[in-house]
């Protein structure tokens, strides 16, 4: 049923991307094309990153529309606080990985342990907290 619909609005290609952060699957960004046919590399490599900033976005949505559980409204914007932008720093360095990649880490980090970001960065940069690469070749934190 949803090719023909889908045809007939005008769409000659669907694409799904995967929104996700290591392992855990967030979501897929369907991207959707008036001439039919695949994607080239680059084309490919445009709608990943893309990808990559819309699971940051929705994580970072997520984040400010939880309440925290002392009552405190939920954190201002992430990258105001320099420990956000020092701990991100050190995840890329840790896990050679693009700082938009550290910072994606840290975010979902700090959602998976219901923390606030300035404090999981507060912990990196104080080395409480250090992100390993795992032996499978993931780059996620521990």
């Amino acid at each position: 049923m949803f090719a023909p619909a889908a045809a007939s609005a005008g769409a000659g290609a669907v694409f799904a991307l995967p929104l996700h952060v290591g392992a855990v699957r967030v979501g897929v960004l369907d991207l959707y094309r008036a001439r039919p046919g695949g994607l080239d590399g680059d084309q490919l490599a445009d709608g990943l990153l893309l990808a990559d900033i819309a699971c940051a976005l929705v994580l970072d949505a997520v984040q400010h529309e939880r309440p925290h559980p002392d009552g405190r409204r939920p954190e201002p914007a992430s990258l105001a606080y320099p420990q956000v932008h020092q701990a991100t720093g050190m995840v890329t360095v840790q896990l050679g990985v693009s700082a938009a990649v550290a910072l994606v880490r840290l975010r979902a980090y700090a959602y998976a342990h219901d923390r606030r970001l300035h404090d999981v960065a507060t912990d990196v940069v104080a080395r409480r907290l250090r992100f390993h690469p795992k032996p499978d070749g993931d780059r996620g934190g521990r």
